[in-house]
């Protein structure tokens, strides 16, 4: 927790920079990023880790659903789903015979069980996927597979597309090898030995197979025993469950615009978090940054008022399992018009560029986009914006416009679900700037009186 003068200079400095955008409201005690401070350090502090499906998550979802009224939103309510969740167990790993040694590892998400008392069989080091997807079939019977990778930071988190497919998809290409377990090093660019856990995309039909990640520095350690030619032996304990039908939810509320008639403005984020940390960057900073931002624009209308249209915030539950709140969402709402999409969901670093999707009659929409985020150091990107998991489904049922306000992501992969996702990684200064590109944007989209076209 940071002290209230250390958040105020934050809050300050950002508003420095752009007083108009960040006004104090008239419900609220303190300005936006106050809000959005006080939103992500009470989530993590008062509900603390949130998975999927579990009694912590419903906790999160009271705890969201009673803020939001709070803080002025209406038409605030919990929407409940199932969905299949996966409650950890004993996580254990050790090298047995040749170079005995323990090491960091953490189940991930929807991983097979060993027995109670584990089991122990040969380890064989594959220094990529595409080297366990060349061994033939069934040659790892009995075996546990190693697959390594080389993940390195950028700034716009690419990297997470190919490097997260080792975690993805290669427990299942382990199975088609014959694998009687599966580990892999951590889909993290940090050297520290906290393992990241995340979920596998298991295809229809294959049973699950035990399946951890180890920290970095021990993935180093087996590639350096590896290349000794030594043979190497696991002794592996992962005793979680897949629970099937599991409660689940997503929080939605609105804060009303001039003429509610008029399709609104949905911005979203995720509720749950894994379990290793408490969610600060993945995700609550987001649901900080879109509930503070959404209650800034709140005087973007004419002569300080409300905006033209309604903006919707949603905070899905179950996203990090497979995006089951955004889906859900879209099987409720579909029917429903909406404006325009958003969501942030990539830690809380610096927002330094803004892509759309949109066709170019929007063209001027988007340049007095990219004329309001300047002055804050956001730059206009290439590419289409895609919005991100929980508007996924949303998006691509109605086709919507899309805003992506891309944070820097060159560290968020060293605490990306670890341990390590705590608050004292979220810096007030960067959360206030997020907060304050975020009030940019939707004082002119939420003021956009007629239709978006996107691409």
């Amino acid at each position: 927790m940071r002290s209230l003068t250390v958040r105020l200079s934050a809050a300050a400095a950002v508003l420095s920079l752009a007083p108009a955008m960040v006004p104090t409201l008239a419900h609220a005690a303190a300005p936006a990023p106050d809000v959005a401070w006080d939103l992500v350090r009470d989530l993590t502090t008062q509900v603390g880790p949130r998975p999927a499906g579990s009694p912590a998550e419903a906790r999160a979802r009271e705890w969201a659903a009673a803020r939001l009224k709070q803080l002025g939103f209406q038409n605030v309510a919990i929407e409940p789903f199932t969905m299949r969740a996966y409650r950890r167990g004993i996580d254990k790993a050790e090298l047995v015979g040749f170079a005995a040694q323990p090491l960091a590892i953490t189940a991930l998400g929807y991983s097979g069980a060993t027995p109670e008392a584990g089991i122990t069989a040969p380890l064989v080091y594959f220094p990529s996927l595409a080297a366990l997807e060349a061994a033939p079939d069934g040659s790892l019977a009995g075996k546990i597979a190693f697959i390594d990778h080389a993940m390195a930071p950028t700034q716009d988190g690419s990297g997470y597309g190919p490097y997260g497919n080792v975690r993805r998809q290669g427990p299942g290409v382990a199975v088609a090898k014959g694998a009687l377990a599966v580990v892999i090093r951590s889909v993290g660019t940090d050297k520290h030995r906290n393992p990241h856990t995340g979920v596998i995309s298991w295809a229809n039909g294959v049973k699950p197979i035990p399946a951890g990640a180890v920290s970095n520095p021990d993935a180093d350690q087996l590639e350096r025993l590896a290349a000794t030619g030594q043979p190497l032996k696991l002794h592996l304990t992962l005793t979680g469950q897949i629970i099937d039908n599991a409660p689940s939810g997503n929080v939605v509320g609105e804060l009303p615009g001039r003429d509610p008639s008029l399709p609104p403005v949905l911005v979203a984020c995720h509720l749950d978090s894994w379990d290793l940390g408490t969610g600060a960057i993945d995700d609550g900073a987001g649901c900080a940054i879109v509930a503070g931002a959404a209650l800034g624009a709140q005087t973007s209308g004419p002569d300080g008022g409300k905006p033209l249209r309604t903006i919707r915030v949603l905070f899905a539950g179950s996203e990090e399992v497979g995006g089951f709140g955004g889906e859900a969402y879209a099987q409720k709402h579909g029917k429903e018009p909406h404006a325009l999409a958003m969501e942030s969901d990539f830690g809380a670093d610096r927002v330094w560029r803004v892509i759309t999707n949109f066709a170019p009659s929007a063209d001027a929409v988007k340049a007095r986009l990219v004329a309001a985020l300047n002055p804050l150091g956001v730059v206009p990107g290439d590419g289409t914006a895609n919005g991100g998991e929980d508007v996924g489904a949303i998006i691509a049922a109605q086709k919507l416009p899309v805003v992506d306000l891309n944070q820097d992501g060159t560290h968020y992969f060293d605490l990306h679900h670890t341990p390590d996702d705590t608050l004292d990684k979220i810096d007030p200064a960067t959360l206030a700037q997020n907060v304050a590109a975020w009030q940019s944007t939707l004082a002119i989209v939420a003021n956009e009186p007629g239709p978006i076209a996107a691409r």
